[in-house]
């Protein structure tokens, strides 16, 4: 049978249901999310207290966090340590473009709830760059070769959108540490390691590169091809670990065929 409502209900009490009524919603909605964010923080912290849990999931709904709302790009790359080019990880670059000539960046070993911190990444104009002093310019490194070889990408972002971005990357220059050796160790042992980025053909691991592009759904030759017409910047001779030896590898300019990509 369907329930009438009285016609002697008094105002105040109808008024005092109806608030009651939004009160219970409310906290029905606020469990339902509460739920919702302790289901998800039980999969990042399987194995914590409870209590921590709990409190990891109503931070969640009821905490902003501003720098990490402003992160507005996601590029996935790889760097390789500054002493061993033999070592290269994976990188998830979260940034935030905090002047117009300078970003920031927080590294993850990837992109899902349960990545790894392993690190931090500024990069900067080439303008901004000459202005450093000369002793810190070998620290840098320059991004030319990660944009036109296609390994530096931004899943999901339509291509004109990522290729107008890349084309002001394609000058600018990054200084890395990683503060997780996740190669070598399952804990942030030691010291920040500085990184740097390939510069030529045939430095990079191409296992390495077909495993993220497999699960990204990508295709970096794909992507090669398509940022052929973007200009290839001048590189300062001071970066990318400065000058080498003849007969070394590590930071010599791009390989000729970079130029020749169709």
């Amino acid at each position: 049978m369907r329930h009438r409502h009285s016609r002697t209900c008094s105002h105040p009490s109808h008024s005092s249901g109806f608030g009651t009524g939004l009160l219970a919603g409310a906290a029905a909605a606020t469990a339902f999310f509460l739920g919702r964010r302790l289901n998800s923080a039980r999969k990042v912290s399987s194995g914590h207290p409870l209590k921590h849990q709990v409190l990891d999931a109503a931070s969640q709904v009821m905490q902003r966090k501003y720098p990490m709302e402003a992160m507005s790009t996601y590029l996935n790359g790889f760097h390789h340590y500054a002493d061993d080019m033999g070592r290269q990880v994976e990188a998830s670059h979260f940034c935030i473009h905090l002047e117009h000539d300078l970003h920031q960046c927080v590294i993850f070993d990837s992109n899902r709830s349960d990545a790894r911190l392993i690190g931090i990444e500024y990069i900067i104009s080439a303008e901004r760059y000459e202005q450093l002093p000369e002793e810190e310019k070998p620290l840098w490194h320059s991004h030319h070769y990660e944009v036109k070889s296609g390994i530096l990408v931004a899943p999901g972002i339509p291509e004109l959108a990522e290729r107008s971005y890349f084309e002001d990357l394609v000058t600018t220059y990054g200084k890395t540490f990683h503060t997780w050796q996740i190669d070598r160790d399952d804990f942030p042992y030691g010291i920040p390691q500085l990184m740097m980025a390939f510069t030529r053909d045939g430095q990079i691991d191409e296992e390495l590169m077909k495993r993220r592009d497999e699960r990204l759904g990508i295709s970096t030759e794909e992507r090669r091809r398509k940022r052929a017409e973007i200009p290839l910047p001048d590189v300062s001779p001071k970066a990318n670990g400065g000058p080498t030896p003849p007969d070394s590898e590590s930071h010599q300019p791009p390989h000729e065929s970079l130029n020749d990509s169709r």
